[in-house]
């Protein structure tokens, strides 16, 4: 057993002086047969500890649940961790932020107006108390003075940015030391004094975020901690992609800088991220500071270890850095080698309309998505008019294609401010709208807000009252009904290869020798979702900056696999490609 502490200059770790040189993986966003391989991969580049979040609505998207199956056993990570020989920090929020749906707060949570959100609102923290008996349960017998690896435990996540309800950080830490969390607790916060302030306790460690200026930084921290270790629990190494914008990157060079500088003050770190992995399903959050931004499917962060596992200059960069400050073994890990390059034409096909869907929920008024039960991915409603004229709603959240009897009408964005559409004048049938949810707000004052289209709904300034509405199922069963209907379904007399007319799903098979990660690119196709082998590997959108989709091998597998894609608008072709090599887009304008 080993005992570790906050000292009044150092981390201690059976009472000697400690860096702690972590890197971030978060378990969630990378399939669980490729665990240990980039946690070994971590050590290797010189760091002894792994961080991760906890995503609560992962866990628990039904309240009284708490999922630990597949990608989400955290149990089998943290002892993974434990077996390379390496420590564990684990960050329980229960906001995360991450770049992840709705900052990790499940959909029941959100949609409850009864409660406020992060402060210390009774029945939030009722909440809170349950998920964190079922997160500790697990974290508890892991901590290092119990034969396991958790040395740290985070105390909500850069709260000063968003509140200063300091009774709500004082009840999140007594629920965690009531529940047996003996180590050391933390919180993180941006380095500015009242973001600082806000964000913390006297009985709290403060750390920092940010990956820049580390002297600079490292003193506003310290006029705030002023005893123990100086810590930079998010050294930004990278950052994360928005649709429709640049892939971003940092210089390796200059990271690896920044970096030294940190360590030479004698900080203790961890690398945000070490391996950013993937926003696999509808996982991805959104930001809104003015427009609406939803977050990319890649992950990859411009970490140190790509998406796809290998590593890249800046680990190189790391790694030599850290060799000044601490002992780096030998061994590199392999450098990235060309995937299986081919071609596959989804020869079956079947539109979205000749699925069998749930007949959905009447209302006599435009219900948001929550009440009907969709709580990500897309939503279908439908109303009767009578006559065209100018289609109206308060908001669309995010992303509307507005139909009439089957046929195409325009399409409503969030990002571009829109929400109203002109109908013909002759119109007259089934208005639908097929609705997509493209990520919850993950960051500031809109965290958690309704999805779906928010009424009033006019036509011509009159309302429309008579509405309903369902989820469009792409859940293990919903595709199962997919792939049902394109059996069943007429297949195309153009040919094999020809467009595709949205929405619509299309499927075809592929072989292989052997699993191995792959790299799909879909040429002419405009915005949907993929699934290989019936798993979810996320959104595509033809405006980037992301190009290629990483397949991990675990998903794959000898001999044939099924690749399903929802189209959304259109394809010029039916025909889509594995290239050799990752491309997640232009890093310039």
């Amino acid at each position: 057993m080993h005992s570790f502490s906050i000292g009044d200059t150092d981390f201690l770790l059976d009472g000697a002086p400690y860096r702690v040189l972590s890197g971030a993986i978060h378990y969630f966003r990378v399939h669980p047969d490729l665990w240990a391989d980039r946690i070994r991969k971590a050590r290797l580049m010189g760091l002894n500890t792994i961080e991760t979040y906890v995503p609560w609505n992962e866990h628990a998207p039904v309240r009284g649940e708490f999922d630990t199956a597949g990608r989400l056993d955290l149990a089998r990570f943290l002892d993974l961790v434990a077996a390379e020989g390496m420590h564990a920090i684990v960050r329980p929020g229960p906001y995360i932020c991450a770049e992840w749906h709705d900052g990790g707060l499940p959909s029941w949570l959100v949609a409850d107006t009864d409660l406020v959100l992060r402060t210390s609102d009774p029945a939030y923290l009722e909440a809170i108390g349950e998920y964190l008996d079922a997160v500790y349960a697990i974290v508890r017998p892991r901590q290092i003075h119990l034969g396991g690896s958790v040395i740290l435990v985070q105390i909500e996540n850069e709260y000063g940015a968003y509140g200063a309800d300091k009774e709500y950080l004082r009840r999140l830490t007594a629920i965690t030391r009531e529940q047996g969390i003996d180590v050391p607790l933390t919180t993180v916060d941006q380095p500015y004094d009242d973001m600082l302030e806000n964000g913390g306790l006297p009985e709290l460690h403060r750390t920092g975020s940010f990956g820049s200026r580390s002297a600079e930084r490292l003193a506003t921290l310290r006029r705030h901690q002023p005893t123990g270790p100086l810590m930079c629990s998010e050294f930004w190494c990278g950052w994360f992609d928005t649709w429709g914008e640049v892939h971003h990157v940092t210089s390796a060079e200059d990271s690896a800088r920044e970096l030294d500088e940190l360590l030479a003050a004698g900080a203790s770190v961890n690398i945000y991220m070490f391996h950013g992995g993937t926003n696999p399903g509808f996982t991805n959050g959104a930001n809104h500071k003015g427009t609406f931004r939803p977050i990319a499917t890649s992950y990859d962060y411009d970490a140190p270890l790509a998406e796809d596992g290998t590593p890249n200059e800046k680990f190189h960069r790391f790694r030599e850095v850290i060799a000044k400050y601490a002992p780096v073994p030998d061994e590199v890990p392999a450098e990235r080698t060309d995937a299986p390059a081919f071609e596959v034409t989804l020869d079956r096909s079947v539109a979205i309309w000749d699925v069998p869907a749930e007949a959905g929920e009447s209302f006599d008024r435009l219900p948001a998505a929550a009440e009907f039960g969709s709580t990500r991915g897309f939503m279908r409603y439908s109303t009767t008019i009578e006559h065209g004229g100018l289609l109206a709603f308060r908001s669309v959240r995010d992303r509307a294609q507005v139909f009439l009897d089957g046929t195409f009408l325009g399409t409503l964005d969030r990002e571009l401010h829109e929400r109203m559409l002109p109908l013909p004048a002759e119109a007259r049938g089934e208005l639908t709208l097929l609705v997509e949810n493209q990520g919850g707000v993950n960051y500031g004052p809109r965290l958690g807000e309704p999805k779906g289209l928010i009424g009033p709904a006019t036509l011509d300034g009159v309302p429309l009252t008579e509405w309903r509405a369902a989820p469009v199922r792409l859940d293990d069963v919903g595709l199962e009904a997919v792939r049902a209907a394109l059996v069943a379904a007429p297949q195309s007399e153009d040919g094999a290869g020809a467009a595709l007319s949205g929405p619509v799903f299309a499927a075809a098979t592929f072989s292989l020798d052997e699993p191995a990660g792959l790299h799909l690119e879909l040429p002419g196709f405009t915005k949907g979702v993929i699934w290989v082998n019936g798993v979810n590997l996320g959104r595509y959108w033809s405006r980037g900056p992301q190009r290629t989709y990483f397949v991990p091998a675990p998903v794959l597998r000898a001999g044939e696999n099924e690749l399903v894609v929802f189209e959304t608008v259109g394809a010029r072709t039916a025909t889509v490609r594995f290239v050799a090599r990752p491309e997640l887009g232009p890093t310039e304008v």
